[in-house]
This record gives structure tokens, sequence and C-alpha cells, in this order.
């Protein structure tokens, strides 16, 4: 059985994985984009099928991944019980009070979590390849990250200075606004900058028949979702197909995997080893099990896919949208911790040391 990642060099899993998973995903955003402005949609909320397929199948679904590394696997939960039951505890608890002083209160803590976990992603995905590459230098590991960084930031800081905008993170209001607009031409100039000392390095470096091209695409497909989804366009279908893709896609192929290289018996690793199908199809089930009750008890836009139930009192609403957010909580939340090379963690320890 194959492990996680692939030998040591400049491929996390495999050459052919590795561009589709990064460069196809920017790819098919692009692609989609362009199918939507011919139809007509970049004007207009993102189209049902589109929002489907996109958000529910990839977005909601990716979240439902962290089962799979985690809560589908009893001898991982076993290992940290306090940690994998106690933190949806508390992340139901700290949401009724935040939902209890406001819904915006609460909509607005969730979007800048999701923020800071979707910037991660990207971030840790780059720091494994420096970890993996030997040839990666101390210095070339800083400038890797200052790049990849300096791709998400800067769309972020041109987000809040022309709030508002048609499109939002979770909701519209989530964002603070009031951003000086004299904050973004520092912030582009600081973008482009680490872009073109990464590029220059790069061709340096290619002189020397050490390009890394796994690196290049990541920094790549990160730049042209991020700064076209939020920078060139104010729309929301521009921003939800390119800003979906690129991070859950990735993060299927990372726990997928991860549940196949695990050695104890599992339900994670029996459904993974089955194939890539079975795991996928457990996760978009999940995920529209999930948006069926959001859609029913909080939102009620598509009655045709959902069915129709009564509006909840508000007072009711302070407990329900909570606990239907939990499961994307602990997923912005727990990954700052499953992905840590440590001692509780052989597998990642067997892979990367």
């Amino acid at each position: 059985m194959s492990g996680v990642f692939a030998p040591r060099g400049p491929w996390l899993f495999s050459r052919t994985l590795d561009l589709a998973m990064f460069a196809g995903s920017a790819l098919v955003s692009w692609l989609l984009v362009g199918i939507g402005a011919t139809l007509g949609w970049l004007d207009q909320d993102t189209p049902g099928l589109c929002w489907l397929a996109c958000v529910v199948a990839v977005d909601v679904a990716h979240v439902w991944a962290t089962g799979f590394r985690v809560y589908f696997d009893a001898s991982e939960v076993r290992s940290r019980p306090l940690l994998y039951l106690g933190l949806p505890a508390l992340a139901y608890l700290g949401g009724v009070a935040a939902h209890a002083v406001s819904p915006v209160t609460f909509w607005r803590l969730l979007a800048y979590i999701a923020v800071f976990h979707f910037v991660r992603q990207q971030a840790g995905f780059m720091a494994l390849y420096g970890r993996r590459d030997p040839q990666t230098s101390a210095a070339d590991a800083r400038l890797d990250q200052a790049a990849i960084y300096a791709t998400m930031l800067y769309p972020l800081v041109h987000w809040h200075a022309s709030l508002p905008r048609r499109f939002a993170w979770l909701t519209q209001g989530d964002f603070v606004e009031g951003a000086s607009r004299a904050l973004v031409g520092p912030a582009a100039w600081i973008c482009f900058a680490l872009l073109g000392s990464f590029v220059v390095r790069q061709l340096v470096l290619a002189a020397r028949g050490a390009l890394h091209p796994g690196k290049c695409a990541l920094l790549l497909a990160t730049f042209s979702s991020w700064y076209g989804g939020i920078v060139l366009f104010d729309s929301d279908y521009v921003f939800t197909v390119t800003n979906v893709l690129l991070h859950g896609v990735p993060y299927f192929v990372l726990t997928y995997r991860y549940a196949r290289a695990v050695e104890a018996p599992s339900l994670a690793r029996r459904i993974a080893r089955a194939g890539a199908l079975p795991f996928v199809a457990g996760c978009v089930a999940l995920a529209l099990g999930e948006e069926l009750w959001w859609d029913r008890l909080v939102w009620h836009e598509r009655p045709e896919w959902f069915g129709t139930e009564a509006s909840l009192p508000a007072a009711a609403l302070v407990f329900i949208v909570p606990l239907l957010a939990v499961p994307q909580l602990t997923h912005y939340l727990l990954d700052g911790f499953v992905w840590r090379v440590r001692s509780e963690n052989p597998v990642l320890r067997r892979e990367l040391e």
C-alpha cells in the first residue's frame, strides 16, 4: 500500500496529480468563468446547478472529509479524545454566545476564521513542498511563504477597501467595512515584488536544473484564483467558482491519501481503500444532508430541492445556526492540529521525516 506522499522530490503526490489538483482546479474554475460569461451569469448569483456542484459537492463536502481524517477512525479519536470531542462542543458553545450577541457577530467571526483557514491551507501546501524537497534552502522556504501569503493577503486588502461588494465570503456584511483605499497600492507593490522575486528565483533554479514545478503550479493557481476572483471581478459567480475548487479539491486528495495510508483498521480506511469514488460520494452525501437542514431551517432559498419548512423564531436560531455550523467550524479549527508532524501523528512523521 502506497503512503500519503510520493518519494521525496519536487512533487507531493505525483506530477499528474499535483498539476491536476492545483493547476487543473484553477483551469476548470476559469473555464467555468468563461462559460458563465457566455451565459450571462457574471451579474447574478451563482446558478443552482453550479452552486450544487461547486459549493455543496466540493466546498461543503470537503468539510466532511475531516471525518475521514479523524472521526471515522476510532483509534485516532482515542488518541486525543479531549481535542476531538471537546473542540466541537466548545465550537458550539462559542457559536451560541456569538449568535446571542447578534447574527452579524456570529457570521463575522465564522467568516474570519474561514479566511484564516483558507490562507493557511495554501501556505501549508507550500511548506510541504519545501519540507519534502532537500534542495529547498531556508532562504527559499522564507521566500516561498512570503510569496504565497502575498497572493492572498493583497486581494483581501483590496476586498476590505472596496466594500460593499456584490459578493460576500459567507453572507453580506460579514467583513468589516472602513479599510482605507490608501492601503491597496502599497499592498499591491509588496505582492508583485514578492511574486517577481519568486519568479526570478525559480528562473535561477531552472538554469541549474533545479526548478520546482510543484511550487510554481501552486503559486500560479493561488494567484490566479485569488487575484482574479476578488480583484478583477465583482461577481458572486466568479468568486464562488474560483474560490472553492482550488481549496476543496487538494484537501480531498490529501485526506483520501491519508485515509488509505493509515495502518489501523477503521471505517475511514475501508472506504478510502474501496476507491476515490466511494470516498467522495460519502462526503457529498453528508454535505447534502447538512445543506438540507440549512435550507429548511435557516435559508429557505431552494425549496425545489430541499422542501419547505416553517421559519423558526429568532430565539431558536440562536441555538440552531451554531449547531449547523459545528462541522464547518470544527473543520477550520481541527486543521490547525491534525496536520502537524508530532509524536501523536505517526503517519505524517513517517512520511515527512
